[in-house]
């Protein structure tokens, strides 16, 4: 398997992030699936994709499909996912995993009995500042960790007039800001800290419970949660897709008894380093990283690398360890699941207005 064909499952934003990370991971986007055999033709053509199938089954059915990426709405996930593990295929399926804990659950042990190799796109643990951050927490550079702050925030969905399939909690699940976004916060939270959440405290709102053509939504515009951790560490997390002004503005501030770290995925090249003297904006240079971060540096300092390189990478090392190669900090189901519980943790905290365990 030196060189991977790659089947995609859906024909939108998603499945055109995908097939330029196969290309760049060198892999073959053989085959594309979608709603209909029309749009199946059609997202394959406008992506340069070999083939298009009539449908999953028919993807699943051809012998030289090596991996597929699922890339359709959040509840369709469990489904396709599960037939692609039972087809013997590897998967790399969108956020969120499902659209509940137990059903990312069954996700992750499915891919474990069959032995396939499952991984989810947290792709923002492939930004090399973000691997900074990560390795000067786990090397105590930072000190005990003491508090948390960390937000995601956009506006595509801002007034009533803008609609999305992921309104609809038939399509999107139960949950939407969080789901869709929240579960990148605190999958890096986690994952720079590596600290866990344990329990937390939101509150919900839905700002519009109607939209252009979309009526009796459910879905939460907005979250704030505060979030208490394992070793202690207090936390507030704020996920909007209502905030004016903001595109895609995830930025996670960690706190720790000897120095902060900020990083600002709008600002991926930089990781502010606060101490109580002598703070410092450290810059992306392969000199000055750790090993992580620098193998990621695909690129020389001054280069800018972006969301599309984080991807990349993600799906590099997805398919390095469909090789046999597993690189520290690829993103699995079980990482899927972590963020699905948490999510249903968010809901039952609003709902209920108690804290909730996790």
């Amino acid at each position: 398997m030196s060189t991977l064909r790659a089947g995609i499952v859906g024909g939108g934003f998603m499945a055109e992030v995908h097939s330029r990370a196969i290309r760049s991971a060198r892999g073959v986007p053989a085959a594309l699936a979608s709603s209909s055999p029309d749009r199946a033709r059609a997202a394959a053509e406008r992506l340069g994709i070999e083939s298009a199938a009539d449908d999953l089954d028919a993807l699943l059915a051809d012998p030289s499909i090596d991996v597929v990426h699922v890339c359709t709405p959040n509840r369709l996930h469990l489904d396709q996912a599960l037939a692609v593990i039972a087809a013997g295929k590897h998967v790399i399926c969108e956020k969120p995993l499902a659209t509940s804990a137990d059903d990312a659950q069954r996700l992750a042990d499915a891919a474990r009995e069959a032995g396939v190799v499952a991984t989810v796109p947290f792709v923002y643990r492939f930004h090399p500042m973000a691997r900074e951050a990560r390795a000067r927490m786990a090397a105590g550079d930072a000190g005990r960790l003491l508090t948390i702050n960390g937000s995601y925030l956009q506006d595509w969905l801002l007034t009533e007039t803008d609609d999305n399939w992921r309104v609809d909690d038939g399509l999107g699940g139960p949950s939407r800001a969080f789901a869709d976004i929240g579960s990148h916060l605190v999958d890096l939270t986690e994952f720079i800290t590596g600290d866990r959440i344990t329990r937390l405290l939101a509150v919900t709102r839905t700002v519009f419970d109607r939209r252009a053509s979309s009526a009796a939504i459910t879905t939460e515009d907005l979250a704030a949660v505060v979030v208490e951790t394992a070793a202690g560490a207090v936390g507030t997390l704020l996920v909007s897709q209502v905030a004016p002004g903001r595109k895609n503005a995830l930025v996670l501030e960690v706190h720790g008894s000897a120095e902060s770290l900020r990083f600002e995925q709008e600002n991926p090249e930089q990781l502010w380093i606060g101490r109580r003297r002598g703070s410092e904006l450290m810059l992306r240079n392969p000199e000055e990283l750790g090993d992580e971060a620098t193998r990621l540096s695909i690129i020389p300092s001054g280069h800018a690398l972006g969301y599309q390189d984080a991807f990349n990478a993600f799906v590099a090392d997805s398919y390095a360890a469909i090789r046999g190669e597993l690189h520290e900090g690829l993103p699995v189901f079980d990482d899927g699941v972590r963020a699905a519980r948490i999510t249903d943790a968010v809901l039952a905290s609003a709902s209920s207005g108690t804290w909730a365990e996790i």
